[in-house]
């Protein structure tokens, strides 16, 4: 493998819990090996956190903590030393993760600015008593965190065996009803009362007349920047823990943000505001020199966010499903699709590529032909694939309901739609053994083989 090549690789997105189990046992070892077969060396996931209650990953209650609901069903009994070495290790975040979760199930799951006072503005006598009360509860859930953490690096090494990357996912917002704010209030945006005085968005755009209003408290920047970005740095470090590369959804909210008035219920009244994005990823790049960081830039996209990701020679994204229009230079077309960049074929967010293709009209799908520049086929899945791979892209990655054909019913994420999402699974039925040998020869024609 020559220079030019020798970084190439093809991966798979495909979350833990559209594993069969849903879960970080020995389906995950199974997985593994069957993209090591394949032919593929590097498995994206979506983020590890505890999802919101309509299962989605990118409104937790925890920037830092596993999702419980990943926990191998049989798991070892813990090794006392061990946890005491993780401890050590995630005390920053894991106590006050623990007694945040203690006061959701004792106030009924509420907002932390409703519980009473002396918990809400974190009282040093209440919440040493807490300490006290529920010692035995709160050891349990810092041993889950524990076994959450030893599940996902059984998968981790095994992963280093076959010279496969794990990449993971951030989304640079942090939900309001979460333990980030209520241990650090004075990182966010909120009054004294602990609610948001500014939420996020995006604005009106082509895809939504009235923006997007998603409700995370924005960070109080100068705050951050003050103490030379703490929590950020905690934040990355433990990702880097988990993971080989790392993508940062909504990138652009480093350079700047729509600022939303929380009182307004749409995202139409805001203004941009910018963030201090730079001498956060400095300071970050001084800390992790190698910064595997991919930068999340699809939707409208200015110069200046362009300029940020090229200075720190991140990776940015380009999709081909957005590549069918009558622009040039759009960035998704194949033929502008550079090094510095991972095509994909869709993310989660996307339909599959067979539901995609199946909700165009005749015109539209005789263009998307006509741009790829091949005669029609009836298996748009593997032309959309083989089309990423044959790229000049660094990664290419399809999400594996691409690998497979699925239609619309296996989408992942329709987004603006709370219900039916985060649920698909594959069943290893479906990768039956003919799979492997489909994949290969596009990963090795493409020069992207790191299978043994």
């Amino acid at each position: 493998m020559d220079e030019q090549t020798a970084g190439r690789r093809a991966g798979v997105l495909l979350h833990v819990t559209s594993l069969p189990s849903g879960r970080l046992d020995d389906d995950g070892l199974r997985w593994l090996d069957f993209m090591a077969s394949a032919g593929l060396s590097v498995w994206q996931v979506l983020p590890l956190v505890i999802p919101d209650s309509n299962g989605s990953p990118y409104q937790s209650r925890s920037a830092f903590a596993m999702n419980p609901g990943i926990l191998p069903l049989k798991d070892a009994p813990v090794n006392q030393s061990d946890f005491e070495d993780y401890y050590v290790q995630h005390a920053h975040w894991l106590d006050d993760f623990a007694l945040f979760e203690i006061l959701k199930q004792r106030f009924s799951n509420q907002s932390w600015v409703s519980w009473p006072d002396a918990y809400r503005h974190r009282d040093d006598k209440a919440l040493s008593s807490l300490r006290e009360s529920a010692h035995a509860e709160i050891n349990a859930i810092m041993q889950q965190q524990f076994r959450l953490d030893r599940a996902w690096h059984r998968l981790r090494e095994h992963a280093k065996e076959l010279d496969i990357q794990l990449f993971g996912d951030i989304p640079i917002f942090i939900s309001h009803d979460s333990a980030d704010t209520w241990s650090e209030p004075e990182n966010f945006l909120l009054d004294d009362q602990g609610q948001p005085t500014f939420v996020t968005g995006v604005p009106p755009d082509y895809f939504a007349e009235s923006g997007q209003r998603w409700g995370n408290p924005h960070y109080r920047w100068e705050k951050m920047q003050d103490d030379g970005f703490a929590w950020w740095i905690s934040r990355i470090q433990r990702q880097f823990e988990l993971f080989d590369l790392l993508r940062i959804d909504h990138f652009r909210g480093l350079v700047a943000v729509w600022m939303i008035k929380s009182s307004c219920p749409t995202a139409i009244d805001g203004f941009w505001q910018n963030t201090p994005g730079d001498a956060l990823l400095a300071v970050l790049k001084a800390r992790f020199p190698d910064l595997p960081i991919v930068a999340e830039d699809l939707g409208v996209i200015t110069d200046e966010v362009r300029q940020l990701r090229r200075k720190y020679h991140l990776p940015g994204m380009s999709v081909l499903q957005f590549a069918f229009d009558h622009f040039a230079d759009n960035p998704h077309k194949p033929a502008n699709i550079t090094p510095d960049s991972i095509a994909y074929t869709g993310t989660h967010d996307n339909d599959t590529c067979v539901g995609w293709f199946n909700a165009l009209g005749a015109e539209a799908r005789r263009f998307v032909f006509e741009i790829l520049g091949v005669p029609p086929t009836d298996d748009i899945a593997q032309l959309m694939i083989e089309t990423a791979m044959q790229s000049k892209a660094a990664l290419a990655i399809a999400p594996l309901q691409d690998f497979l054909g699925l239609g619309n019913e296996a989408r992942m994420n329709t987004p603006g739609v709370n219900l039916g999402n985060w649920r698909w699974r594959f069943e290893w039925d479906m990768l039956n053994a003919g799979l492997p040998a489909r994949i290969r020869p596009m990963v090795e024609a493409s020069a992207r083989w790191h299978g043994r």
